[in-house]
């Protein structure tokens, strides 16, 4: 009776995830062979074509979507199916796009991973999980709080994805006390897919988190001719970037609240496997150094000129390099790289691309913005943060801000409406991308622990997204404002 149930199960998943993988390429084929599409014209009457090239990308995004909610193959194959399917359709040069493949932002991820790794197998991580959950205790709503706080505050002084990156193994060392091993629990759902979320809710509050705040900056000055400085752009995102952490730590307890309100004897565990490790080694010393070494370059770069040229990608892979030299990781190592997740950014990477170069993009932002250019001041900011935030999950969130952010600064003035408050609405949104793992590399880290589907972190990032579209509306209708930040130019 077991092996029946078995393999109808099997004959129920294979018959599904065919469904799914015929109704990808459906989709790729009525948006790419449909006639013309109208142009995109906005209020200064300027008008977007959707070439043929922008509307086969539209074509490859929404195949590529559907493939990775669905997970139908390998989340990083259908990442290999964008370049190929751009190159077979003529949408870019092959050269084009699979040269995205190799971007800079994707070494960052494997460089940030490799840390994570290091962490792991030098054992930094048990010791610093341990030392966390001597703090916390034992109620795993504390643990959860606490490793919330933890990776929330590491993303104001680094990247979110070298956060996650150096997270993740802490978190397994505390699963691994739960005492249900690697099986699927809420508590493991809620632990990694918090981090995720969380990770991207902390990098919003200083430059430093993410790529995403430069980026908007430069566009912000160069649209509205003055500048946003470091510490103005703290000054509004710390109160909303910590309630949005603290409100989604309600959240996990609502939708993931632990089977187990205590780990029962966790503290004298913790105690005693902690006394077991003994002093601290050589090699974590070495791995310790470097890693802090890393960060501090990285913080300054945005403070002393003479680093500002340096990219940050580089000195993150210097970091990998000496961990090489210094006989921390070996050949065998490079056998444990999530290469499925390196591959799903990849992919990302290509996509977002593609629709930024075709043109597609411009005219999905103009298309959309237009609809609410005799709106309420309110409607259309929140409209803005709407299209950002659905964007951020498709595509990285640095090309999200870069094509919707100067067509929205455009429309504002029209609306009697602030700049500041579009700029900042825009930028909050787009550090918190809850329904796609491919949004941030947070969520494609957190899915490695296997805790979680694809399906299931579209399914509970609907709520999430709805939750982060509140706050933003507070943020924008009450906390701004209070905070002295114009919302209606007078």
């Amino acid at each position: 009776m077991t092996t029946t149930t078995a393999v109808d199960n099997s004959e129920g998943s294979q018959w599904k995830r065919f469904v799914w993988l015929s109704f990808g390429i459906l989709l790729f084929v009525i948006v790419y062979y449909s006639p013309p599409w109208a142009d995109a014209v906005d209020p200064e009457g300027k008008h977007f074509v959707l070439t043929r090239e922008a509307k086969g990308a539209l074509a490859v995004f929404l195949l590529a979507g559907t493939w990775w909610v669905f997970e139908v193959i390998p989340i990083g194959v259908t990442s290999l199916a964008i370049g190929v399917l751009q190159a077979l359709f003529l949408i870019r040069p092959a050269k084009v796009a699979f040269k995205d493949y190799m971007d800079p932002s994707v070494l960052f991820i494997f460089a940030s991973i490799t840390i994570g790794l290091v962490f792991t197998k030098t054992g930094l991580t048990t010791r610093l999980a341990y030392k966390m959950l001597s703090i916390v205790g034992e109620k795993t709503s504390m643990i959860y709080l606490g490793c919330f706080i933890v990776t929330a505050a590491l993303t104001h002084i680094m990247a979110h994805t070298a956060v996650a990156a150096t997270i993740y193994p802490l978190l397994f060392a505390i699963y691994s006390l739960y005492g249900e091993g690697d099986k699927p629990t809420k508590f493991g759902k809620g632990l990694f897919m918090g981090m995720a979320y969380v990770a991207g809710a902390g990098s919003i509050v200083t430059l430093l988190g993410s790529a995403r705040g430069a980026v908007a900056m430069g566009f912000f000055t160069d649209i509205v001719g003055r500048s946003v400085s470091f510490f103005e752009l703290s000054y509004y995102m710390l109160p909303v970037g910590w309630i949005m952490v603290f409100a989604l730590w309600g959240f996990f307890m609502i939708f993931f609240k632990p089977e187990k309100k205590i780990i029962t004897g966790l503290k004298e565990k913790v105690s005693a496997l902690n006394a077991e490790l003994g002093p601290i080694t050589q090699k974590e010393i070495i791995a310790a150094t470097i890693v802090f070494l890393c960060i501090l370059i990285l913080s300054l770069r945005s403070f002393i000129p003479f680093l500002e040229p340096v990219d940050k990608t580089a000195i993150i892979l210097t970091a990998t390099i000496l961990f090489f030299i210094t006989g921390i990781l070996d050949l065998k190592d490079l056998e444990e790289i999530p290469w499925n997740i390196i591959l799903l950014f990849a992919g990302a990477m290509s996509i977002g691309f593609c629709l930024w170069e075709t043109g597609a993009a411009n005219w999905l932002a103009v298309n959309w913005l237009a609809m609410f250019k005799e709106a309420n001041w309110f409607i259309f900011v929140m409209s803005i943060a709407f299209f950002v935030m659905m964007m951020t999950n498709f595509i990285m969130n640095v090309a999200a801000i870069a094509i919707s952010l100067p067509v929205a600064l455009v429309i504002a003035p029209y609306l009697g409406v602030a700049p500041e408050v579009v700029f900042f609405a825009s930028l909050m949104v787009a550090g918190m991308p809850f329904l796609l793992l491919v949004g941030a590399a947070p969520n494609a880290i957190a899915y490695n622990s296997k805790m979680f589907t694809t399906g299931e972190f579209f399914l509970y990032g609907i709520p999430a997204s709805m939750l982060l579209m509140i706050i933003t509306g507070l943020a924008c209708y009450f906390i701004w404002p209070a905070m002295g930040m114009p919302v209606q130019l007078q």
